[in-house]
C-alpha cells in the first residue's frame, strides 16, 4: 500500500490537527478542532469531519498521539503488578538515591507500581547470565493468582540481570500467559535489554501500565474509522520519530511516549532538509509547553535516556525532546518574594487565556502578546467574544503591576522577556548537553505561539536566522505524513574492547538488522528504500558515564571502535585518555523503512498568492517599551518571493510571525519564511 492519500492526525493537550496530502494532484486539506480529552478518538472524528473527508479513497492514517504521555503524567494508570527477583521488589522506589529537588529536603516521589502489587519469586542470574538460583515456578504461578486476585489487568516481569539471560523470564512469561487473562505481559528484557534495573524496571513497568488504555483507544479508534468507510491501517507515531501499526503498538506501549513532540521533530528536519537547512534547533511552544530539539545533518538526536519526570525514566529510544512549563497559556504571577513567575500552571484551554473569553482572570502569555499589539484583537476575542483589551490591561495592572510598580504594558512585556528566557535556557540546555554551539544552527520555529516568539529567542541565543514553516501550527500532524517507519533496538554486551567484544558486536548487529527486517516486513506500507544505522555506547574503565560512537557499518575493526570512541570523547569532553582502557556498554541499531517523498509546496495555496508583497492592514506593537506602527501581512497572500523588513507581523490561519524591527525576512522553498535576525541582507 503505498502513501498516495495520507492523513496525518495529531492529537495535542488542546487542539487535535489533521494534514491530508493527495499523492496524485498534491492537493492538501487541513483542519484543526478542539481535543477531546474524555475520549481522543471523538476530536479525530471531528477533525476528519471538519476536512470533509471520503475514507473510503484514504490510503493510509498515521497518528500521533498524548495518550500514553498524559496517562503517566497524570498517574491515570491500568492496575500493574510486578513479578520480580527475591529481594529486589523495592528496585523501582529506590531508584538512584536522588531528590525531586537539587537543595532543600521536600518533594515526594510514587513508583509507578505500589509495593503490594510488587511480589517476588526465587530465581537468580549473575551478570554474565548465569544461573544462580533456580526459577520457582510454583511461585510465579501463586504470585500470578494474587496479583489477580488484587485486580490486576497488567503484569510486568522484570529480573535481575535478564538483559544477559532472559530465560527466566522468558518461562515466567510462558507460565504466566497461562493463567493471564488478556495478552498484556510486559518482559523487562524485550523491550529494554540493557543493564540497570531501576531504569529497565521502570520502563517496563510504564509499558504494562499503559498497555491496556492504549489498545482500547487504538481499537475504539479503529471502530469509528472503520464506520465511516475506513479499511486500511493505522500507523501510530513512536517517539523516536518512526511508526508502527495500530495493531501492534500496545505491545510496546512505553515507545509511544512523546509520540507528539517527536512527529514534530521528524517534520522539522524534513522541511529543513528540503529548504537546504540541515542544522536546527526546533522550538515548539503550544498552549501548555514548549518542546525543543537539536537536529543535525537533518538527523534529530535521540536518547534512550529520557526522564520524563522525577524518578520516571523511560529507557527506549527516543527523539531526544526537552520540555519547559511555557506555553501561550500559561499563567503569570507575582510569588512571594516579589518576583514575576511564568508557568508552569497554565489556563489550558478551558477556562484558557483572558483573551478566549470563557472566563478566565489570571494573566498569561498570550494575554501578554495580545496587549502589546501582536495578536489580533478581533481574531482572538471572537473565540467566545466579550474581551476588550482594555479589560485585560486592567487585569495585568491589578495582578502584576500593582506589585512590581508597572503599568499594564510594562507588566506584558516583562512576561514576555521572563518566558523567552525560560525558553532560552531549555534550547542552550538540548544544545550545549550534546556539545552544540546554538550560533551553528537556524532555529525551526513551529506551534501555534512558537513564531510569536522565535525572533526574541534566536537575537538571545546569538542564532543567526529563524526558518518559519508554512504551517507552524499544523507541523505535529505534518509530521505524522512525512515520518518513516522505524526501529531500534538496543542490546547490552559490557565488555572491554578487544577482538572478542568485537565478535560479539558484529553478531549483535546481525541480529538486530535481521528482526528490524522482519518488523518491517510485517507493516502494510511500500517503503522507498530501507537504512541502518548503527552505533555503540562506549566507557573508560572505571567511568560510569558512556558516549554514542556512531559507525558505518555493522563489522567494525577494534581501532576504529577505538578511534571512533576517541574522536567522540574529545568532541565531548576535551580529554585525552590514551592510557585507559575502553569498554562496550551497548551495541545499537536503528532499521529505517523510508516512506515516498511528500511534496510540500502546496502548504500554502498558489492559487492564493499575489503578485505583490500587499499589507492587510496595519495597527500599533510596542516592541521594546516603544510603540510602533506595524504592517500586518495574510501568509497565504505573500508572494513566492516576498521580502520585507520589521517590525512587521505575519498572520495565518493557525499561527502568527512576529518580526521585531530591522530583522529581515525572505521567503523560501515551500513558503518557508527566513527570519534574518538584525540582517536587511
Amino acid at each position: 500500500m503505498t502513501k498516495d492519500r495520507v492523513i496525518g492526525v495529531d492529537v495535542g493537550g488542546t487542539f487535535t490537527d489533521l494534514v491530508t496530502i493527495d499523492g496524485e494532484t498534491g492537493a492538501i486539506k487541513i483542519a484543526k478542532t478542539p481535543t477531546t480529552l474524555d475520549n481522543q478518538a471523538f476530536g479525530v472524528i471531528n477533525a476528519l469531519d471538519m476536512a470533509d473527508l471520503d475514507l473510503g479513497s484514504v490510503d493510509l492514517i498515521v497518528h500521533g498521539t498524548t495518550t500514553t504521555t498524559n496517562a503517566v503524567l497524570e498517574r491515570k494508570l491500568s492496575k500493574t503488578g510486578l513479578i520480580t527477583t527475591a529481594g529486589f521488589r523495592d528496585v523501582l522506589e529506590l531508584g538512584r538515591r536522588t531528590r525531586p529537588q537539587p537543595y532543600g529536603m521536600t518533594g515526594q516521589f510514587r513508583p509507578v507500581i505500589p509495593r503490594d502489587l510488587r511480589l517476588e519469586v526465587s530465581q537468580r542470574m549473575d551478570a554474565t547470565g548465569a544461573i544462580l538460583t533456580p526459577l520457582d515456578e510454583r511461585g510465579v504461578i501463586q504470585a500470578v493468582h494474587d496479583l489477580l486476585e488484587a485486580g490486576c489487568e497488567a503484569l510486568v516481569i522484570h529480573f535481575l540481570h535478564a538483559y544477559a539471560n532472559p530465560a527466566h523470564e522468558q518461562r515466567a512469561a510462558e507460565i504466566a500467559a497461562e493463567h493471564w487473562p488478556n495478552a498484556f505481559i510486559t518482559m523487562g528484557h524485550s523491550l529494554l535489554s540493557e543493564t540497570r534495573e531501576f531504569e529497565r524496571g521502570v520502563t517496563a513497568a510504564v509499558n504494562g501500565s499503559v498497555q491496556p488504555l492504549l489498545e482500547r483507544y487504538v481499537t475504539r479508534l479503529r471502530n469509528e474509522l472503520g464506520q465511516k468507510g475506513y479499511v486500511g491501517d493505522i500507523l501510530v507515531m513512536n517517539g523516536n520519530g518512526g511508526m508502527v501499526s495500530s495493531r501492534l503498538v500496545a505491545r510496546e506501549a512505553a515507545k509511544t511516549v512523546m509520540s507528539g513532540p517527536a512527529s514534530g521533530v521528524m517534520a522539522a528536519a524534513y522541511t529543513g532538509r528540503r529548504a537546504g537547512e540541515t542544522n536546527l534547533l526546533t522550538y515548539d511552544m503550544g498552549g501548555t509547553s514548549t518542546d525543543v530539539a537539536l537536529i543535525r545533518d537533518s538527523t534529530p538526536s535521540v536518547s534512550n535516556e529520557i526522564e520524563i519526570e522525577y524518578a520516571m525514566p523511560i529507557h527506549v529510544p527516543m527523539v531526544d525532546v526537552r520540555t519547559v512549563g511555557a506555553g501561550g497559556g500559561s499563567i503569570a504571577y507575582v510569588d512571594t518574594a516579589g518576583l514575576l513567575q511564568v508557568g508552569p500552571a497554565s489556563a489550558g484551554a478551558d477556562p484558557g487565556p483572558i483573551c478566549y473569553g470563557k472566563g478566565g482572570q489570571r494573566p498569561t502569555i498570550s494575554d501578554a502578546n495580545m496587549l502589546l499589539g501582536r495578536l489580533n484583537p478581533g481574531k482572538l476575542t471572537a473565540v467566545a467574544g466579550g474581551i476588550s483589551r482594555q479589560q485585560i490591561a486592567k487585569i495585568f495592572a491589578t495582578e502584576l503591576g500593582d506589585a512590581m510598580g508597572l503599568d499594564a504594558q510594562q507588566s506584558a512585556e516583562a512576561v514576555i522577556r521572563v518566558a523567552n528566557t525560560k525558553m532560552a535556557g531549555a534550547i542552550r540546555m538540548v544544545s550545549l548537553s550534546l556539545g552544540a554551539d546554538p550560533r551553528d544552527f537556524a532555529l525551526f520555529a513551529f506551534g501555534g505561539a512558537g513564531p510569536l516568539h522565535a525572533a526574541d529567542l534566536a537575537r538571545e541565543l546569538g542564532v543567526p536566522r529563524v526558518l518559519v514553516p508554512a504551517r507552524p501550527g499544523m507541523t505535529n500532524a505534518l509530521g505524522c505524513v512525512v515520518a518513516d517507519l522505524r526501529y531500534d533496538y538496543v542490546q547490552t554486551v559490557n565488555q572491554p574492547l578487544g577482538e572478542g567484544a568485537v565478535d560479539r558486536i558484529q553478531a549483535e548487529f546481525a541480529a538486530q538488522i535481521a528482526a528490524g527486517t522482519a518488523a518491517l516486513a510485517r507493516e502494510a506500507v511500500t517503503l522507498k528504500e530501507v537504512h541502518q544505522v548503527f552505533s555503540v555506547d562506549m566507557q573508560f574503565l572505571g567511568q560510569s558515564h558512556v558516549v554514542r560512537v556512531p559507525l558505518a557499518t555493522s563489522t567494525p575493526t577494534a581501532t576504529e571502535l577505538r578511534q571512533g570512541f576517541e574522536t567522540v570523547y574529545w568532541n565531548r569532553f576535551k580529554v585525552e585518555l590514551p592510557d585507559i582502557r575502553a569498554r562496550i556498554v551497548n551495541v545499537n541499531t536503528s532499521v529505517i523503512g523510508i516512506s515516498e517523498p511528500v511534496d510540500l509546496s502546496r502548504l500554502i495555496d498558489p492559487a492564493g498568492r499575489k503578485t505583490k508583497l500587499t499589507v492587510h492592514e496595519r495597527r500599533p506593537v510596542v516592541f521594546d517599551g516603544t510603540v510602533h506602527d506595524t504592517p500586518i501581512y495574510w501568509r497565504d497572500h505573500l508572494p513566492r518571493d516576498a521580502a520585507f523588513t520589521g517590525p512587521a507581523i505575519v498572520e495565518q490561519l493557525d499561527s502568527t510571525v512576529v518580526v521585531p524591527p530591522g530583522d529581515h525576512v525572505t521567503s523560501g522553498e515551500d513558503g518557508n519564511l527566513i527570519i534574518h535576525i538584525g540582517s536587511a541582507e
